[in-house]
Formats: structure tokens, sequence, C-alpha cells
């Protein structure tokens, strides 16, 4: 189930809001200028599926998205538990960092944790099957997949060159809850 948690900056375990109802998680998200919307498959996808296949069943989410916001490139990454990078790609995006074009995920299966840090606040959302996120550009924000990650998720880029992090060197991500072990969903 998605849930966000806000956290004053100062007050890692203490959060203001922790709310598992998804209208209310687009509602606190668009305030400050973030996307978090449900899609559904318009064909069935099977495990294993191919990123054609994944991508035809979101082509009209997609299509739209990429008409509105201008995004150039679009693929699809896939993590499960057992993959031999998983510990060395989770550090990678454990820190946090910002992006010169918006970070655009849609979770087709698992979940991930995205954290966003805006005006003194921090904002931690649980993304799971069927959601999608559009962090803007600039927004400080970390990632977590888990130790045990699992998600297929579909990447919208303005640059087609893709995933480009600007590191801000503050160690905030470290005060505030990890994501725990994933559950396939």
């Amino acid at each position: 189930m998605s849930r966000l948690r806000i956290y004053d900056e100062t007050q890692p375990h203490s959060p203001s809001i922790d709310t598992l109802d998804h209208a209310a998680i687009a509602r606190e998200l668009g305030r400050v200028g973030v996307r978090f919307e449900q899609w559904e498959a318009t064909q069935p996808i099977v495990p294993g599926a191919s990123q054609e296949e994944v991508i035809a069943a979101y082509r009209g989410d997609i299509d739209r998205l990429m008409d509105e916001k201008g995004y150039q490139a679009v693929d699809v990454i896939s993590l499960v538990p057992d993959h031999p990078d998983r510990a060395t790609l989770r550090q990678k995006f454990l820190s946090e960092h910002t992006h010169s074009e918006d970070e655009v995920r849609f979770f087709v299966a698992g979940s991930g944790q995205f954290t966003l840090h805006i005006d003194g606040k921090v904002y931690d959302i649980l993304c799971e099957q069927g959601d999608l996120i559009g962090v803007p550009d600039g927004t400080r924000h970390w990632f977590d997949m888990s130790e045990s990650p699992y998600f297929v998720a579909i990447r919208l880029f303005t640059n087609k060159d893709g995933w480009v992090a600007n590191f801000t060197g503050d160690d905030i991500a470290g005060q505030f809850p990890r994501m725990q072990p994933n559950v396939r969903t």
C-alpha cells in the first residue's frame, strides 16, 4: 500500500503526517509540485514481459506525459533480490541528490521509497505497483530500494542520456528511515 510520511527536517522520528490514502498523498505532494498518479495497464503484463510489452501496456499514459512535459526517452528498469549488483546500486541512490530534469518513475511491479527534501520538510513516499511519481528537476531527494529490491519501473527522461545525479553532499538521507525489505506485489 502506498504511504506518505511528512517530517520536519529536524525530526526524523516523528512524522507530522502519516497516510495510506492515495488521494491525500496526491494532494500533499501536489502542494509541493510533485506529480503522483495511479495508472492501469491497457493489456495484461506477464512475468518476464519484454521492455516493449511493458511500454505498450501503458502507452496511452506514457504518450500523454511525453506530450505534456516534453520527455524524449522511455525505458524499463527491473531489479530483483538476487541481482549481483543490488548493494552497489542501492548505495548509488541513497545519498541526497538533484537532477537537471524531472525524475519520473512508474512502478509496474514491486515498490521503492522516494524521499524528498523540500523547504525544511522531508516527504517520504513508498511507491507501489500502479504508482507514478514525478519529482521536479532541482528537487533534493534520495531513493531506497531496500536491501532486497524488487521492482519493475518505467522511466521517462528529457535527456536521452538518461539519469544524471548531482549530489548535494548533505548527510540528511542517513537520518531518516530506510525502506524495509520488499514484499512482491
